[in-house]
């Protein structure tokens, strides 16, 4: 029996030991944990891929206005049935039986004007008719034509979106910008979520250490009857407290620890130990500077110009809907048939045609002119917003840039404070040690110092979440005094 006890106790050690060793402890800076999250975090690779998107919708725009080369066919098409056909000899209809094969092709090069909606086409056809019924066989050719379409008071879209897409691909140059200060604002809370955790552990270690030496020390005085019963049990109730909180903390640690682990893209096979930093940026920043770079660099800025030129879009197509719609249509070319390839394609005659269609709704019960005028009434609206939008952020931001200029002050008076708490401590319990005060002054110095120390961890995360908040407002680093920027063409790789 002690034999197998003593096996137990070895495997155990050694697979503790050896699951210890499988870890790889990695103990960041707070300027490390920043560059990882913005290198390797799953939100800084969702954002990269949003940015992918965007610039793929904005080549698809580009696409419309360069030439297109388009092949189109049909290989064969096989028709059996009657065609019903018009004698004017007989002055009737009569049905004449069709079995034929046909294969076509057509090659065309077109090309798309955006501000006058015009298509340009060069054109070439080919067409092979077999009549298994007449048993001949007809090649109708086109080797060139040019085609013209002009549309005639209609939506433009082309137009509209040639003010669009490059204010949404700007727009998305800059949200992918504000998304990785996002992705920086997120890593500051985890960082100091843990980094308070540790800061917790720590101090739930230390005051159970001195816990029990302090209740060591009562129980002692209280058998010397030197102490009061009371004294002894409220430094029992302080220990008993304090193993509590240590086993909490050691449970909040991990917890923090999971968490930020995951963020950085890092697999259970990593312990993380952060190191506080101890400096921070002797920085002002000026309320109208940052204003000034707020309007010209943020995307939500942008995003409220685009709302309004869409909501114009629909005005103007709305509006195009009520009324006469028409589009011209011509095309000049060459063409030829015959019972020979070769001689269809020789001595071809001139081809042409022109012609308009148009559409007037005459009686549509007021739908377009309604339609209209919701599309009027939703530009309005949307500006509306866009104004109040606008009024809301600068106001906002301007109460930010206050509060980010006090917080210098805040973290130097909460390190001060924290040093003064733990000094007070001390010299509290050298005085409890030799009996010149009561329990609850000790009691009192400790609540002190373990809030100091989490007051000052609490300004140190502040000052940074509303230093990357003003980045994210403005695009700007403050610390170097240039915009953000990086490198687009490496994203989409």
């Amino acid at each position: 029996m002690k034999k197998l006890l003593l096996l137990t106790f070895i495997m155990v050690f050694l697979f503790s030991a050896q699951r210890n060793a499988a870890q790889e402890v990695k103990r960041l800076t707070f300027s490390e944990v920043i560059k990882i999250a913005e290198d390797q975090s799953p939100q800084s690779l969702m954002a990269k891929h949003r940015f992918r998107s965007s610039y793929w919708q904005y080549r698809s725009y580009q696409s419309q206005f360069r030439p297109s080369l388009t092949l189109k066919g049909t290989i064969p098409a096989y028709s059996n049935g009657f065609d019903r056909v018009y004698n004017s000899n007989a002055n009737e209809y009569t049905y004449v039986a069709k079995n034929t094969i046909t294969d076509n092709a057509s090659l065309s090069l077109s090309q798309a004007i955006g501000f006058t909606g015009t298509t340009i086409s060069l054109e070439s056809d080919f067409l092979n008719l077999y009549d298994f019924e007449k048993t001949n066989r007809t090649y109708i050719t086109t080797p060139v034509s040019i085609r013209i379409t002009q549309p005639i008071k209609q939506y433009n879209s082309l137009k509209w979106q040639t003010k669009i897409q490059p204010l949404q691909y700007a727009a998305a140059k800059k949200t992918f910008l504000s998304n990785i200060e996002d992705v920086h604002s997120t890593a500051v809370q985890y960082f100091f979520s843990l980094a308070l955790a540790q800061i917790n552990k720590q101090i739930a270690v230390m005051n159970l250490s001195n816990s029990d030496t302090l209740y060591r020390i009562a129980n002692g005085r209280y058998n010397l009857g030197t102490i009061a019963e009371e004294d002894l049990l409220q430094m029992q109730l302080s220990y008993l407290n304090a193993v509590t909180d240590s086993k909490t903390a050691d449970m909040n640690l991990r917890d923090k620890e999971i968490r930020l682990r995951s963020f950085l893209g890092y697999n259970q096979n990593v312990r993380i130990e952060l190191i506080l930093p101890d400096t921070i940026p002797d920085l002002q920043i000026d309320a109208k500077e940052v204003l000034s770079l707020a309007m010209a660099n943020n995307p939500s800025i942008v995003t409220q110009q685009l709302n309004i030129l869409n909501a114009q879009s629909s005005v103007a197509q709305a509006k195009a809907a009520k009324g006469l719609n028409a589009s011209l249509s011509a095309s000049l070319g060459l063409s030829t048939s015959g019972s020979d390839l070769a001689y269809s394609m020789q001595n071809p005659s001139q081809s042409q045609a022109v012609n308009i269609g148009f559409t007037l709704p005459i009686l549509d019960w007021g739908k377009g002119k309604g339609n209209y005028k919701m599309a009027q009434s939703s530009l309005e609206l949307t500006q509306v917003q866009a104004q109040q939008a606008i009024v809301d952020f600068q106001e906002n931001l301007a109460l930010d840039v206050e509060q980010f200029n006090l917080q210098k002050n805040q973290v130097a008076i909460a390190a001060k404070s924290d040093t003064v708490a733990m000094r007070m401590f001390e010299v509290t319990k050298q005085r409890f040690l030799i009996g010149k005060i009561a329990i609850l002054d000790l009691n009192n110095a400790d609540t002190k110092k373990d809030e100091n120390k989490r007051a000052y961890v609490q300004a140190l995360q502040n000052y940074w979440s509303y230093f990357y908040n003003m980045r994210s407002y403005a695009l700007y680093d403050f610390i170097n005094k240039k915009p953000l920027e990086t490198d687009y063409e490496k994203l989409l790789k």
